[in-house]
């Protein structure tokens, strides 16, 4: 059959993240069960679309012309998909054209034509095309210096936006609104087009957003999939902001001429196959209509649209893209209907972003027309408050959902300011203004939100007031049921009447208000669906549509997986893959796998990896219940990074099993001085080192041990709020700090062991024997957090005597912890001595990249171990390799202007690349090793 080249998306970076990694892996195996043999390029050794179980050549090379030409040479290529990975893929497909190497190959680039990626990647000639499609498109012309910018401006009238052609994620666009403005502006905008153009356009910020996520066959065949609208108005990106579907404040009318213009658009473009994304801006004060941008691909709102319809976009784009017509293809949710039809939805889905500022101080929050965001959560309800709150209940922000939990803003100018001045808690501080008193009119017209929205949280803050002339012993079922519909948690409400969680649940049980679980199927459940994907609401029991479960297990034991929740610095796509894999060889091994997850972006939130999944937040009320009504064998916490990890103490006081290593032996791992105290009693070496609870133990502590010295609490990520600090001054700042976040958190204070060499070994345990996946060394120092190292497989430097010290010092621990599954252990190399500096007993981000390197199953092994069906010694463990691979870090700081880029503790890096070398002569090694300490900083 013929030979296609998918085009990946490359290393995770702000605008463009896992839900590329999601449509590539759908295209792929689409494209493979109609008999096609797919090649797939990208770099990122994180996803599942680099998986061999994805395509049947995966090529794991830098996303340039250089890597395509090496496979246009060595196969049979006969056509490339460049439309599944973002923009990234799209400029390589475009300057591959721009080479000749299509033409020289002889391969079709299906999809998209290039004709139509020039007019919607370059932003004048997409201006033209739409006006003289009669289009309505905003005043604009294309600048290429300075003075045609001002001469633009001039003539347009400012405020004026600023786009630069080819980028991804709103890179360098801007609002200015005065010349002064422009002059700072233009030149980085300039610098940041592949092209150097950038669109001068008529600014129409506080207009509505509406997005259409469209199909159209090589026939003609059309229709919308989705429609979304943005929460927030024009002038803040799509990306960063709030989102609901389906468009809840938009007249038909205007949706049908929305409907028009989209067909009209991807019709000029006579030989589009696939899926598209058209954005318009409404006038909030009249039906003036203006078309924004078209992307000719799956884009970020594909995922979302998908997710939220259960239609899936990337499939059947594939699909289309290699000829096939809508009406061929069978619907995979129902299974009886075709693709050819527009999914009508019977519940309200919400997206909220999910940022990461706190790991950029001196960065500038406020929200723009460049993308910051690094991850997004959905809720899915009956109404928009009910899917906004369980939306943010997913966010992990140690808030217990929107309002209700005490950390409410009171100061009247601080909110005022926020309105007009949006961040990423904006719309806590929507809530906060109205239980404050501030009027809607006010909120309205200084954050330029739709009334309607504004009225549906004001009711939310009505009933919390209603809610709070009670207790527990004067609530009625009336009132608590109206509050659950409303998407209030148990802990807010027992905020609300004084009480505790659980008194809340014992009273809903006694009262019958429990969760009914509902299908996504397409079709608002008009037809039959196939596919076990739940969303759960509060309406009365008989109208639950999920299976009836026996008291007692028939079939095949149920095993619960709580994935990861959503994408930030420090827990990525790598648990993602993790979690994806667990849910398949669990299945493979005659288990019911249940998906837990609120991540739309992500592939294992993608209805056929489990056998039922369960899009609902990562959080323990909406678990518990999924518990009680599955009732599970055990649940498996060990994939999705420390989200499911913080959940293990509470599942373990409620007699729920942990599948694998145990909740004790969890606590003594993430707890850094229990931690400690094991090495030592092992007599395994550590940096001198002591746990305090207060600036003044912490005082005390650091002049005992001799400054620098390291600080790091319990039971985080990516190294949150770690630091290197050098006196008194710094130590109580950081202290204070970490306990403003984490009250009560036990934080270990050791000496900063200055120009140690860093490793880390990831290994699978049974609890007597391990089995060891890698031993990476890393280029930078210690002082430098691992995902922000350079990690080298295997150590250049590490002599064999010194690695077989880190391997008996691993099995020590997993044995002392009877760990079963999977251990990471770090290490620093300091004089001579290993120590170890901390072990994490779940599946590491490094996981992904070994499975690669290795090229070993290590997730399907782990599986195998957890559920004891296999011991270590049943395995043929990698023992040595004639290459070096390398894990490169990739970080936005792009994103962030101005901030310095330094590096310590606290992970920065948005996302990894893999590369191979035959030794460590190669340029890149050289080159790496030779700035290592460049940005090391505390």
């Amino acid at each position: 059959m013929a030979h296609l080249l998918i085009l990946g998306s490359g290393p995770i970076v702000i605008g463009q993240a896992a839900e590329f990694d999601y449509s590539g892996s759908q295209a792929a195996r689409a494209l493979r069960a109609e008999g096609y043999t797919v090649h797939l390029l990208n770099s990122n050794p994180a996803t599942i679309m680099t998986d061999p179980i994805t395509a049947d050549y995966v090529h794991l090379l830098p996303l340039t012309p250089e890597s395509v030409e090496t496979i246009l040479q060595r196969y049979p290529i006969e056509a490339v998909l460049p439309t599944m990975g973002g923009q990234t893929a799209l400029n390589l497909a475009m300057e591959c054209a721009r080479l000749g190497l299509w033409e020289r190959y002889g391969v079709r680039v299906i999809g998209a034509s290039l004709l139509a990626i020039e007019i919607a990647e370059d932003r004048e000639k997409f201006r033209r095309w739409g006006e003289s499609l009669g289009l309505p498109m905003l005043p604009a012309g294309v600048a290429r210096s300075y003075l045609e910018a001002k001469d633009l401006a001039q003539r347009i009238g400012y405020p004026v936006v600023l786009r630069p052609s080819f980028t991804l994620g709103g890179a360098g666009a801007q609002i200015v609104h005065n010349k002064s403005e422009l002059e700072r502006a233009i030149g980085r905008a300039l610098a940041l087009s592949p092209i150097h153009e950038v669109l001068v356009e008529k600014s129409v910020a506080g207009w509505k957003e509406f997005e259409l996520e469209v199909m159209r066959d090589k026939d003609g065949n059309f229709i919308v999939v989705c429609t979304i609208e943005n929460l927030d108005p024009m002038g803040i990106h799509t990306g960063d902001s709030i989102t609901v579907a389906p468009a809840l404040t938009l007249p038909d009318y205007l949706m049908q001429r929305m409907r028009n213009y989209a067909k009209k658009l991807l019709g000029s473009f006579s030989d589009f196959a696939g899926g598209c994304n058209v954005q318009f801006a409404l006038s909030p004060h009249s039906d003036e209509l203006c078309v924004i941008e078209i992307n000719p691909r799956v884009s970020r709102s594909s995922a979302l649209a998908s997710k939220a319809t259960g239609y899936p976009i990337a499939r059947i784009a594939a699909l289309l893209a290699v000829g096939k017509r809508l009406d061929e293809i069978t619907n995979p949710i129902t299974g009886t209907t075709s693709a050819f039809f527009e999914p009508s939805l019977d519940y309200v889905v919400v997206k909220v972003p999910r940022w990461n500022f706190d790991k950029f101080p001196g960065a500038n929050r406020q929200l723009g027309m460049q993308m910051r965001s690094v991850g997004e959560a959905m809720g899915i309800g009956r109404s928009f408050i009910e899917a906004l709150q369980k939306a943010i209940q997913s966010l992990e922000l140690r808030r217990n959902g929107l309002g209700a939990d005490g950390r409410e803003v009171q100061d009247l100018a601080q909110l005022l300011h926020s309105l007009e001045h949006p961040s990423w808690h904006r719309i806590f501080h929507i809530h906060d203004a109205i239980l404050a008193g501030i009027p809607l009119r006010t909120i309205h017209k200084l954050t330029g939100i739709d009334e309607w929205f504004l009225h549906e949280i004001q009711a939310l803050v009505e009933l919390e007031r209603e809610l709070s002339q009670h207790t527990l012993e004067t609530l009625t079922p009336d009132l608590l049921w109206r509050a659950k519909q409303m998407g209030l948690g148990d802990r807010q409400i027992a905020h609300l009447v004084q009480a505790l969680e659980s008194q809340v649940y014992a009273l809903r049980q006694k009262w019958g208000i429990r969760r009914v679980y509902k299908r996504v199927d397409t079709c608002a459940a008009e037809f039959e669906a196939q596919t076990p994907y739940y969303y759960s609401t509060f309406e009365p029991q008989g109208e639950d549509e999920g299976v009836t479960f026996p008291a007692v297990h028939v079939g095949k034991p149920r095993l619960l997986i709580l994935g990861s929740g959503p994408n930030r610095i420090g827990q990525g796509i790598e648990f993602d893959y993790c979690c994806v894999h667990g849910a398949l060889a669990a299945r493979q091994l005659g288990y019911e796998a249940l998906m837990l997850n609120c991540n739309p972006e992500t592939v294992s939130t993608d209805p056929d990896i489990s056998d039922r999944l369960y899009f609902e937040p990562v959080f323990w009320e909406h678990v518990y219940e999924v518990i009680e009504r599955e009732k599970p064998i055990g649940v498996v916490v060990q994939l999705g990074g420390q989200t499911p990890l913080k959940l293990a103490e509470k599942l373990h006081r409620y007699g729920i099993p942990l599948i694998g290593t145990s909740y004790e032996s969890i606590d003594i791992s993430e707890d850094r001085g229990k931690f400690s105290e094991l090495l030592r009693d092992l007599g395994i070496p550590y940096p001198p080192f002591g746990v305090v609870r207060s600036p003044d133990e912490a005082l005390a502590l650091a002049e005992k041990l001799g400054y620098p010295v390291l600080v790091r609490p319990s039971y985080v990520l990516g190294g949150q709020h770690m630091r290197i600090v050098v006196d008194e001054e710094e130590l109580v700042e950081q202290i204070v700090a970490i306990l403003r976040n984490m009250p009560g958190n036990r934080i270990l204070i050791d000496r900063f062991l200055y120009g140690a060499i860093e490793a880390e070994l990831d290994a699978l345990s049974d609890g007597e024997a391990i089995g060891v996946m890698g031993i990476m060394e890393h280029i930078e120092p210690v002082g430098v957090h691992s995902g922000d190292s350079t990690a080298v497989l295997p150590p250049f430097s590490l002599s064999p005597e010194k690695q077989a010290l880190m391997r008996h010092y691993a099995e020590q621990i997993a044995r002392a912890l009877n760990v079963r599954g999977f251990i990471n252990v770090q290490y620093a190399i300091h004089e001579e001595t290993v120590y170890v500096i901390e072990a994490n007993l779940r599946a590491s981000r490094t996981v992904p990249f070994l499975c690669k390197a290795q090229d070993k199953p290590f997730v399907q092994w782990a599986m195998e171990i957890l559920l004891g069906h296999k011991r270590i010694r049943d395995f043929n463990f990698p023992s040595s390799r004639r290459r070096y691979a390398l894990k490169l870090p990739v970080f936005s700081f792009d994103r962030f202007p101005e901030v310095e880029k330094t590096l310590g503790p606290e992970m920065r890096s948005t996302g990894e690349e893999i590369r191979f070398i035959e030794g460590l002569d190669d340029p890149l090694f050289q080159k790496l090793y030779a700035q290592r300490s460049l940005y090391l900083s505390r």
